[in-house]
């Protein structure tokens, strides 16, 4: 076989004369008047070859060759030069100046009529390119992909190891202590009935480190959550984890703005400032999310005492029931129309709106939409938003002030897209901060922890603990902490409760009593009574990361192997049945069967 020299993408001006040899796929092929140009690609790029009838024997296989062939060639690097002499470079090629005239050809392996090429990507639905997800990973940007993947993977363990961080692996085969996301379980044979879980994180594991004096722990770590995947989001899904003893969140978030800072130079070459911070409030009040997207403006603007001096019922009576009416004011937005703004009506439902009040801004008043009800206000309205004409005035209406912040928040970031407001090449980071340690659960009448229950509250909120007062414990705020991109939450992390007595109090607020935390955390609870030091943590999801780093928006494009929006690998055929064998050492038998729907 005919040893590589180079790889197809290597090759420049400099190589001309130089024999070399390369392997690869045929990428194209075509026969100019008895001169075969044959296209050849590997994971670096493509070089065209050439093939002439003098060079009989390689000349007479190369037309023999087809899309995908896998082939290795032995030539001497030339200048393109055209039919009369003339300079022929291809600018949109690395190598488009060189070409191989080639003498030497073997064929490595024929391959069949492919069922889309590489090429053909955008001609092919996803469920054909995922179950042939080898061709798909043959395009050049989904290998680019996967190196800017590993480059950013050791990009962050050079920048750990610095650091001084360990990274430690933790077990895959653990405890079942459901909170928030189902698990997935995995029969044990040894001892039937009994189940492990997949990890949804390694979070207990970590606080067990941290105990046991590993001091700084970090891993990049597969994780697994039962829920149904989306476009930013799958059940397998891989996380960069981290701990740190004797720290408050500062050291955390200093050390992770490093991390940040270095991965986004080496990557992009983009420079990554102080990341500023914002409390959880402020952000929900001003954008509706604690994830905002900063990179426009349309903040959120509370007109609940304009609104209560019009007879616009919807307003009126929200504002009765101790409800909120906040505007948001899209710039240029008149040009949509009456069947666009209907639309957008339709689509808050989804969020718990009842509908979407409207106007719009002309000649220094408002027009059209609910402009007849709230002509009174108009002047005053205009003023407190800023609008102008030609501006479209969105209203958020509700008697539960959560329900206007997410449908306004969601709708600022749909118009921002729609309208094309974002400009490319735009980052925008932020901390939020100072979150609610706890949550009030209306539907079951309890207290849930806002992010999870080992979340330190901030010391001087302790005392509320114990309180019993309602307005009290809601205020408690805890030492979390995310770190936002454009929208999009990197990463969340905690200083860790670290002291029992603490804990304690904490699980008898969510309702966890004695017997059932020991039953969920017993181990972690008996490491806290050994000398646990403070310490707190973070987790990025890695294929976000990425996902920003190559511009996409859709997590698949980042996993090599990526399930479906049923949880389906459409290439492997999982999941599948087992039989009946397996399932009795198992001690497992299956009741009910559904076909499975493994669409994407």
């Amino acid at each position: 076989m005919l040893k590589r020299t180079h790889h197809c993408g290597e090759l420049r001006k400099d190589h001309i004369d130089q024999r070399v040899t390369l392997s690869g796929w045929v990428n194209n092929y075509r026969d100019h008047g008895g001169v075969v140009f044959i296209d050849v690609r590997d994971r670096n790029g493509i070089t065209q070859l050439v093939f002439h009838p003098e060079n009989k024997a390689a000349h007479d296989l190369a037309d023999t060759l087809r899309h995908e062939f896998v082939i290795a060639v032995s030539g001497v690097v030339r200048e393109r030069i055209g039919p009369k002499g003339e300079p022929a470079h291809n600018p949109k090629l690395a190598t488009g100046e060189i070409e191989i005239d080639c003498d030497q050809l073997e064929v490595l392996n024929r391959a069949q009529t492919p069922p889309f090429t590489p090429d053909e990507f955008g001609k092919v639905g996803e469920e054909l390119r995922l179950k042939y997800r080898y061709i798909e990973l043959r395009r050049p940007t989904m290998l680019n992909i996967i190196r800017t993947r590993h480059r950013v993977a050791k990009i962050m363990r050079d920048y750990f190891d610095a650091e001084g961080f360990y990274e430690v692996e933790t077990p895959f085969l653990c405890k079942s202590t459901p909170e928030g996301a189902r698990d997935f379980l995995v029969p044990s044979r040894l001892q039937p009935g009994e189940f492990y879980a997949l990890p949804q994180s390694p979070q207990l594991f970590k606080q067990i480190l941290m105990v046991a004096g590993v001091d700084k722990y970090v891993q990049i770590v597969r994780c697994f959550r039962d829920e149904d995947p989306r476009a930013d989001r799958q059940a397998e899904f891989t996380q960069v984890d981290l701990e740190m003893s004797f720290v408050e969140q500062d050291d955390v978030m200093t050390c992770v703005e490093g991390m940040i800072r270095k991965v986004w130079k080496d990557i992009l070459g983009v420079e990554v400032p102080v990341i500023q911070r914002m409390p959880y409030a402020e952000a929900m009040d001003r954008y509706g999310s604690d994830r905002p997207d900063l990179r426009f403006d349309m903040e959120l603007i509370d007109v609940s005492d304009l609104a209560a001096k019009t007879d616009f019922k919807v307003f009126t009576g929200a504002i009765a029931a101790g409800g909120l009416v906040k505007a948001i004011r899209v710039p240029g937005g008149s040009k949509l129309t009456r069947k666009q703004t209907d639309a957008l009506a339709e689509w808050v439902k989804q969020f718990g709106a009842g509908g979407l009040p409207i106007t719009k801004i002309e000649n220094g008043a408002v027009a059209t939409g609910v402009g007849k009800f709230i002509a009174g206000i108009s002047a005053d309205l205009i003023a407190r938003m800023g609008a102008e004409d030609g501006d479209l005035l969105c209203f958020g209406v509700s008697e539960k002030p959560a329900v206007v912040h997410r449908v306004l928040g969601e709708l600022r970031v749909k118009l921002a897209h729609d309208l094309e407001m974002i400009k490319p090449g735009q980052w925008e980071w932020l901390w939020v901060v100072d979150f609610p340690a706890i949550e009030w659960n209306e539907d079951q009448k309890r207290w849930d922890s806002l992010h999870h229950p080992f979340t330190a509250p901030n010391d001087e909120d302790l005392a509320k603990l114990d309180s019993g007062d309602h307005k009290q414990i809601a205020s408690i705020k805890s030492k979390a902490y995310d770190l936002v991109l454009n929208g999009s939450e990197l990463g969340g992390g905690s200083i860790r409760i670290h002291r029992p007595e603490v804990q304690s109090k904490v699980f008898a607020l969510l309702g966890i009593d004695e017997e059932a935390a020991r039953t969920k955390f017993g181990f972690l609870l008996d490491a806290l009574n050994f000398g646990a030091p403070p310490h707190g943590g973070i987790a990025f999801g890695l294929d976000r990361v990425v996902m920003h780093l190559c511009n996409t928006t859709n997590i698949r494009d980042v996993i090599a192997f990526p399930k479906t929006q049923t949880g389906a690998d459409l290439m492997t055929d999982a999941p599948s049945h087992v039989d009946d064998v397996q399932l009795a050492e198992l001690s497992l038998r299956v009741q009910t069967h559904n076909k499975k729907d493994k669409s994407v």
